[in-house]
């Protein structure tokens, strides 16, 4: 990704007002504009019905499968499609903060040639014909600005399209709009110098989370049906959780990542994968179905050449029960009382159906956290501070967190890399053998510690960086929402902490505040079982009617 140094001759606060503005003037194309009241209650999810155009909200409110195969059978126009996620998208934007830029003239000229081939050849062009999808601000696209949430990086510009979104497109796919990241893009948290804060729609008191808090945002308003994140602590499963929508992170080198912005010194010591956000599980499905078909290993050889698999489970399938581990707590952290309630909802639910639970006890979870922050910033940080030193622009709270407040970020010699690198294959050895003797196909866990955080406060990634460290799949789904009646502390774990984090977590929990704001939960398989997690993942969902609650 070539880099300019033109952005730091200006003062920050004036690149700043440009991105905005830009974003702004993306958004004034359309015709009409959104419209987009002053004054904005906390919850905003269910604004768009009243707001936009009953057709408008006709196509958006599809589910992406019923969307797709009116799209691929000619029921319904790419044009009209995308005109409709386009307006709903800039109306996400006026309520969550959401976009950094909308691409109307882009996203239509492409939707008039799908249309054109539809009309002379009577198909589709391909699997994802005229599916609107979104896109992180840092995966690569032509000719765009590709900044990673720096100031600095105002005019880094990409020189083509990322490899994902080649692919995207050759399956016939619309790109209408891009999302939100946050400075350093190792929060999560979706805030930087340049969009502002983006907001949680169930209550903007609270985060969409990170670093994909854009895209969760966006397809919790229905924006969109299917978006691109990318994950290297919890970066996709965050924000599907905090709003209340599906996402995958899938294994790392199955999908492909050259071409985009990423800001992070020996990254390669922790995997960063890209995967999708969702309004259903099978827009996970056709995502990483549609990219492997494509067999992305043959231009981008580090990939692993391995086909998508059609991937039974059930005892009706296999003759063998499923067996689901439920990993309570890590006992570091005990969830909040939401948490808990959802685990022990869908775990009863999942027995009822004839599915075998058990406890999953954690492993040493707190040693893989001492591993992770070893190692997401091996040059001590120095490339993310030079990058903010050369716009002036401050250090977020959460950047100071993760960076100059973590004690395990060193500038590390060879050695103490190597070091680190034999503690991660250790790690991961042990906890293979760990799942072995309980021999679960899944684990069933918390994404987080609580539900949406309170803004600046998410920082405990345990539950979701757990996966990173050991590259295990893990897909995120709603459950239900929180509710102040039932949701509350009892008066014995008042009195009882695992840990000083575990005191500090607790101390962040108030039913009042989170009322509302829905529950989600992680599926996890083992290193390469994508396929699997997501077929139990819809196993589970036929079984025991998840989600509990309509989340819009």
């Amino acid at each position: 990704m070539p880099r300019a140094s033109n952005a730091s001759r200006r003062p920050w606060q004036a690149i700043a007002r440009e991105a905005q503005d830009y974003r702004d003037s993306t958004i004034a194309q359309l015709s009409p504009p959104p419209n987009v009241p002053s004054q904005l209650p906390q919850n905003v999810i269910h604004m768009p019905a009243s707001l936009l155009d009953p057709a408008i909200i006709s196509i958006t409110s599809l589910p992406p499968e019923e969307l797709l195969q009116s799209l691929l059978t000619g029921q319904l126009s790419a044009t009209a499609v995308t005109t409709a996620y386009l307006h709903r998208a800039a109306l996400s934007q006026g309520l969550a903060n959401c976009l950094t830029e909308l691409l109307p003239d882009r996203a239509l000229a492409r939707a008039k040639e799908l249309d054109a081939f539809y009309q002379e050849h009577k198909r589709p062009i391909g699997p994802l014909h005229g599916l609107p999808i979104s896109a992180k601000e840092h995966i690569g696209l032509e000719g765009l600005r590709c900044t990673t949430g720096y100031v600095s990086h105002w005019d880094n510009i990409s020189k083509e399209d990322a490899h994902i979104l080649q692919v995207l497109a050759e399956a016939g796919a619309v790109f209408h709009c891009r999302t939100t990241v946050p400075q350093t893009m190792m929060h999560l948290e979706t805030d930087s110098n340049l969009y502002g804060v983006t907001v949680n729609p169930y209550n903007s008191d609270l985060t969409s989370g990170g670093s994909s808090g854009g895209e969760g945002a966006l397809v919790a308003l229905r924006g969109s049906c299917l978006g691109i994140g990318s994950d290297v602590g919890g970066s996709i499963r965050s924000p599907a959780a905090n709003c209340g929508v599906y996402g995958l992170k899938p294994t790392a080198f199955r999908i492909p990542t050259d071409g985009w912005g990423y800001m992070m010194a020996g990254a390669d010591s922790v995997e960063t994968v890209i995967g999708p956000l969702s309004t259903s599980p099978f827009g996970l499905n056709i995502f990483m179905k549609t990219v492997i078909d494509a067999q992305p290993w043959l231009t981008e050889p580090a990939l692993i050449p391995m086909p998508w698999r059609d991937v039974q489970v059930g005892e009706e399938a296999t003759g063998k029960k499923l067996r689901i581990g439920v990993l309570w707590h890590d006992n570091v952290v005990h969830p909040h009382p939401p948490i808990t309630r959802a685990l022990k909802l869908v775990s009863d639910r999942c027995a009822e159906a004839g599915i075998e639970v058990v406890n999953f006890p954690p492993y040493l979870h707190d040693e893989a956290w001492a591993i992770l922050s070893s190692l997401y910033y091996t040059d001590g940080g120095e490339a993310d501070a030079e990058d903010m030193a050369k716009s002036g622009e401050p250090w977020r709270p959460l950047s100071t967190w993760i960076i100059r407040e973590n004690d395990c970020v060193k500038k590390l010699s060879v050695g103490e890399m190597s070091y680190w690198l034999e503690e991660r294959e250790a790690y991961r050895k042990e906890y293979a053998l760990h799942w072995n003797k309980l021999g679960v196909d899944v684990v069933l866990c918390p994404v987080g510690p609580g539900v949406a955080p309170k803004h600046n406060t998410a920082k405990y990634w345990n539950y979701t960086s757990q996966w990173n460290l050991v590259d295990y799949p893990a897909a995120v789904f709603p459950v239900c929402k929180v509710d102040k009646t039932v949701d509350v502390l009892d008066s014995a774990a008042r009195g009882r902490s695992l840990s000083g984090l575990d005191a500090e977590n607790r101390r962040l929990y108030d039913p009042e505040v989170f009322h509302g704001v829905p529950v989600s939960l992680q599926l996890v398989g083992r290193r390469f079982e994508d396929e699997k997690v997501l077929a139990v993942l819809n196993y589970m969902m036929q079984k025991t009617g998840l989600p509990l609650e309509e989340m819009v």
